[in-house]
């Protein structure tokens, strides 16, 4: 039982990149999400086509190809250098998050009644207007219990930045495992844990917008 003060401090050292990552990824995500979803619905056929492609690509291949794909296949083959290896991690991640996403944004916006467009044309309100004042407040309303569930799975998706070198929890548990072979169960039992406690905010804001959204007020 020693060792567990010695694999928690061990483990500290990582937190930081795994919180950074996590709190870009999230923004991100989210931001590429929302220009995503309303591009799928836009009249542009460029528009969608090409969003639609975007989110078919980063859905339906491996988040771990991506990230080898932006950390060390544009570098080789085309010399197009990212950044660091974090801004790498966040840029995958985000891309690949966003794409799943956006579904959710546009799934919502094309739930909202159509009576509610039909009246706001008669109010002769514009496009534009229409979308900001009627049907993506009501949409929010509808993906935001979904989107925190997807919050939670980026949370997860960190795990995987130590595979390019990113000196996050599980790559400064895999350096103690390494050299003590003998405790690593204990390593990821305390790794687990770890995870595990980082996500409690993240089902707790879950759980919360699901129920705002029951009621179909947010509150602050």
């Amino acid at each position: 039982m020693s060792s567990i003060p010695d694999i928690t401090f061990m483990l500290m050292r990582g937190i930081k990149v795994t919180l950074i990552v996590l709190a870009l990824s999230i923004i991100f995500s989210s931001f590429i999400a929302l220009i995503a979803g309303l591009s799928r619905v836009s009249h542009n056929k460029l528009l969608t086509g090409f969003t639609g492609f975007y989110v078919e690509i980063f859905r339906g291949t491996s988040l771990i190809v991506q990230l080898f794909w932006f950390s060390y296949a544009l570098p080789g083959l085309f010399n197009i250098h990212l950044g660091t290896d974090l801004w790498v991690a966040v840029l995958a991640i985000s891309l690949n998050y966003g794409a799943y996403m956006s579904e959710i944004v546009r799934g919502a916006i094309l739930s909202v009644p159509k009576g509610q467009t039909e009246a706001s044309i008669a109010l002769n309100l514009s496009r534009f207007q229409r979308m900001r004042h009627i049907i993506i407040p009501q949409a929010i309303r509808m993906m935001l219990p979904e989107y925190g569930n997807y919050l939670i799975q980026i949370l997860k998706a960190t795990s995987l930045v130590s595979l390019i070198g990113l000196t996050d929890l599980l790559y400064y548990g895999n350096i103690y495992r390494s050299t003590h072979l003998q405790e690593a169960p204990i390593v990821y039992i305390i790794i687990l844990l770890f995870y595990f406690i980082l996500a409690l905010p993240l089902i707790g804001f879950t759980k919360k917008m699901e129920k705002a959204a029951k009621k179909g007020v947010v509150h602050g």
